[in-house]
This record gives C-alpha cells, structure tokens and sequence, in this order.
C-alpha cells in the first residue's frame, strides 16, 4: 500500500508510537516504542527477545498508533495494521532505517542517555511495519 506522503510527514516528528501484538494468551499487548517512518514501512526499536519480539515472532500481526496533540480538538493520529517482519541491528536491511533512527533521537540520547539506553536494551532489534490497512483521524478538521 502506498502512504500518502502527508501522513507520514505529519506524524514523523513524533517520539513515540504504540505497537500491539498479540501475546501467547491472544490477548493484546500494548508496548510504546521508539520509530522511523520510512517510504516502504514503519520501523520500530524493540528489544529482540522482550515481549514484543516474542509475540511478533509467534503470530506476526500487528497494529501501530501514532498521534499526536494535548486538547481534544487538537488531537490527530494514525492507526497502521500489517504485518511484522523481525530485523536484528545487524541486519543489512536496516542500516537505513536505523540511521535515521539515530538521527531523530539523538537528542533523547544525549549525555550518559545512550549508555544507559545500551545497557538496558543490549541486543537492539526493529519491528518492520509494512502498512497494509490506515485510518487517521484529526479532531481539529470538521467532517
């Protein structure tokens, strides 16, 4: 599916999307987590074995939320379902994605934030979204 650039331009800037996998249970799990929005997908950081690399390894479905805004009339966002597909730091797929994820967060890492970050998510992975099904929603517009 192709993404209308607006979309993912209004929504790049944000820091933090929610992504829900479903867990060994089948009940949803929720997880904030960092992310670049590419032309070809979205790429959310995830610790390789936590829970939602463990639920994506098992059933590969997933749904991402992003928005955005304080006051309900200024609320926005967008909801992305698709597929997950598993890429470890290494992966020669992610050098890309994972640039501008170090570009975009640069700032949040600054100081001793990148140590700390390093030493609680030791083995870094991302989560490829490829969005096959969008809806957003903005308060601000009248229908």
């Amino acid at each position: 599916m192709t993404v209308d650039e607006g979309i993912r331009r209004a929504f790049r800037d944000v820091s933090t999307a929610r992504v829900a996998t479903v867990d060994e249970g089948g009940a949803p799990h929720v997880a904030p987590l960092w992310f670049v929005w590419r032309e070809d997908a979205i790429y959310l950081s995830a610790r390789q074995g936590g829970a939602t690399w463990r639920n994506a390894e098992r059933d590969p479905r997933a749904a991402v939320v992003i928005d955005r805004g304080r006051d309900w009339i200024e609320l926005a966002g967008v909801h992305v379902e698709g597929p997950v597909e598993l890429l470890p730091a290494e992966h020669p797929d992610v050098r890309g994605p994972m640039s501008a994820w170090h570009e975009k967060y640069r700032s949040m890492l600054s100081g001793d934030g990148f140590e700390r970050f390093t030493e609680r998510v030791a083995s870094l992975g991302f989560l490829r979204v490829e969005p096959l099904a969008i809806r957003t929603w903005d308060h601000a517009r009248r229908s």
